[in-house]
């Protein structure tokens, strides 16, 4: 039986894409993040797949509408927090209340509380284990933040769903995808790597993790559907990073949803039995 895959999308603006400066004051006309939802759910219902919207409380305060669209569509609606703030910038008792902000919002507005988490930037990993207790306590039953990259998560980290043991009990952490090279792991999930790294290299990952019986996790932005929108004023580096080649992710994209199956990652939480 092939195994699941999953398609993630952190719903957030084209000025969420650096944490480490503030975002700036936007007017409701700047705002792009509602076309380019538009622009993934037609994709998604070409391809006939569901997948999980990590939802940015703000961006769904900001547009109340938003997320029942999203829901309606019978897509799962989870949670990135509200302000895209680092959790490490947050600590615990930022990180809790943030946390209770989104969830109200969010069950609000598509009637269900997020049984899952993605901190922004994978700012959340084995040196936050604070993160995960406050995460069980809240009620969550899956977090996605533990990227096996260098620099920005553990590179010596598992690449399938794992257990991880709380104060209240174990929690699913399910990490993004990643590709091993002679150089270290390399980000072809989501993001620039996506967009950036051959199609061939992406596919062979894919295919190896549903070898082994893994998912692989694949993550997007609606920024990455607006090649052409707008950027932070960042140097060059920090550009590329956050936003990568000014490419559109859809063709790729569509190529993965019509080969692989796909479904939510609450659907695969709930299926997932760890060897």
């Amino acid at each position: 039986m092939p195994v699941c895959n999953a398609l993630t999308v952190d719903l957030e603006d084209w000025y969420h894409g650096y944490c480490a400066i503030p975002s700036p004051a936007v007017a409701p006309d700047q705002r792009r993040v509602r076309p380019n939802t538009e622009a993934i759910l037609a994709l998604l219902a070409d391809c006939r797949v569901k997948a999980t919207f990590f939802v940015l409380g703000s961006v769904a305060a900001e547009d109340p509408t938003l997320v029942p669209m999203i829901a309606a569509a019978g897509h799962e609606i989870a949670s990135h927090g509200y302000s895209h703030t680092l959790v490490t910038q947050l600590g615990p008792q930022r990180f809790r209340d943030e946390l209770k902000k989104t969830a109200d919002i969010l069950a609000d507005q598509c009637g269900e509380a997020p049984a899952g988490f993605r901190a922004p930037q994978w700012s959340l990993g084995p040196s936050t284990a604070w993160a995960m207790d406050i995460l069980k306590e809240q009620g969550y039953c899956y977090d996605s933040s533990w990227n096996p990259l260098p620099v920005v998560g553990d590179p010596r980290g598992p690449r399938g769903p794992f257990r991880v043991e709380t104060t209240r009990g174990g929690l699913l952490e399910i990490p993004p995808m990643v590709s091993r090279s002679i150089i270290g792991n390399l980000p072809t999930g989501g993001g620039w790597g996506f967009r950036f790294w051959p199609r061939s290299m992406i596919r062979r990952t894919i295919e190896g993790l549903n070898g082994q019986g893994l998912p692989a996790v694949l993550y997007l932005h609606p920024r990455e559907l607006d090649p052409f929108g707008p950027r932070l004023p960042l140097s060059r580096f920090q550009s590329f990073v956050s936003y990568g080649p000014r490419t559109d992710a859809s063709v790729r994209l569509r190529e993965l949803l019509k080969r692989y199956q796909f479904t939510t990652l609450k659907e695969l939480a709930a299926a997932w039995q760890p060897a």
